[in-house]
């Protein structure tokens, strides 16, 4: 998640348990707490400058459920050997020390990203996938809680209204655990009729709600790819087919940079060849043709490939229009969905293919 909600959820927990009296000492060391295991940026940025590596090393150690207990053991004993507040109240700040780090990395598993909750185990990395990594409906409550506390201090009404919060961004979570499985029901279907139900797939929500989703699921020559609102769908789930460079993938696949991304992304990823490159962008962030991470990993070398540093490439797209068109779609089903028809549809958005065309 976004680092405000980080911020804000680790703050909330820890003002919710330690003492009344402590209350906005522990609201500023929560909101520290809260944003911790993100810092691991910083070390990985200065041990190498593999993208690749930075983007798969991110969210490891930092973020282990078999790590951060030991981190925050030791982050108590060096405050209560301090004396101070830590060490008047031992027994509450310890175990508000431990639940500002640890929900930490829980409430990152649920974006698509990946999160290796149990490094240095060899599992790949967990995406629940349920919220989008910033949202506002989740954020909200727990900054309403921090503020109220902050002004409240000791006193009594403070602890309820950080439960509430806490309580009411969980259920929103809750929500978008709900939702997900009406969308995964719904995709089993349209991949049924496309006899991909034993595709991999993977579902996510549209930025900034949990109203809007996004389906991609792997076939053997790229994938397909479908939205579903929860609002405004009631005919069946309608998906477009995108082709991947599948041979030119499979001749790269065993360099390290791309065994490393199959592993991380859980092989959801899209090969195409750009300027002589084979580029390989990670489907589970964007939609098509606009991805967040795309790494080039080979140069064409005769009729083969050979294999380079790994490089991160960006090139623009315009938000404005995707995200006008998302919350367009949040509320209206297409009117060739309602009626039926066909399982694969052609792209409601523009595409650079749509883009060339035009010129």
């Amino acid at each position: 998640m976004d680092s405000l909600t980080q911020i804000l959820l680790g703050a909330a927990v820890a003002a919710a348990i330690a003492p009344p009296r402590h209350r906005r000492a522990a609201l500023l060391a929560g909101a520290a707490l809260g944003t911790l295991p993100d810092l691991d940026v910083l070390p990985v940025n200065l041990i190498t400058a593999d993208p690749v590596e930075r983007m798969t090393w991110h969210r490891s150690a930092s973020h282990s459920l078999l790590v951060l207990p030991f981190v925050a053991w030791a982050i108590w004993a060096w405050c209560r050997n301090r004396g101070g507040r830590v060490a008047q109240d031992p027994r509450r700040w310890f175990w508000a020390i431990q639940a500002a780090l640890l929900t930490h990395p829980v409430l990152d598993a649920f974006t698509v990203y990946g999160t290796q909750l149990f490094w240095p185990l060899p599992m790949r990395p967990v995406m629940w996938s349920s919220v989008f990594i910033i949202d506002p409906l989740y954020t909200v409550w727990l900054l309403i809680a921090c503020v109220f506390a902050w002004f409240a201090r000791e006193r009594a009404s403070a602890r309820p209204v950080l439960f509430a919060g806490l309580a009411l961004s969980s259920l929103y979570l809750g929500a978008s655990l709900w939702a997900k499985a009406q969308v995964e029901r719904e995709a089993e279907r349209a991949l049924a009729r496309l006899n991909l139900q034993d595709a991999p797939r993977f579902s996510v929500p549209m930025p900034f709600n949990i109203l809007l989703w996004r389906v991609v699921a792997m076939t053997p020559d790229g994938f397909v790819e479908g939205e579903r609102s929860l609002v405004a769908d009631r005919g069946p789930m309608r998906l477009r087919e995108y082709r991947s460079d599948v041979i030119a993938l499979s001749q790269v696949f065993d360099y390290p940079a791309v065994q490393r991304l199959d592993w991380f992304n859980r092989g959801f990823m899209k090969a195409e060849v750009r300027e002589d490159r084979l580029v390989l962008s990670d489907l589970r962030m964007g939609v098509e043709p606009d991805y967040s991470f795309r790494f080039a990993v080979a140069r064409r070398d005769g009729e083969g490939w050979r294999e380079i540093a790994p490089e991160q490439l960006q090139w623009p797209w315009n938000a404005s229009r995707r995200l006008g068109s998302m919350w367009e779609r949040i509320w209206r089903e297409p009117e060739d969905a309602s009626a039926g028809g066909d399982a694969i549809a052609r792209p409601p958005y523009p595409t650079a293919n749509d883009a060339d065309a035009s010129r």
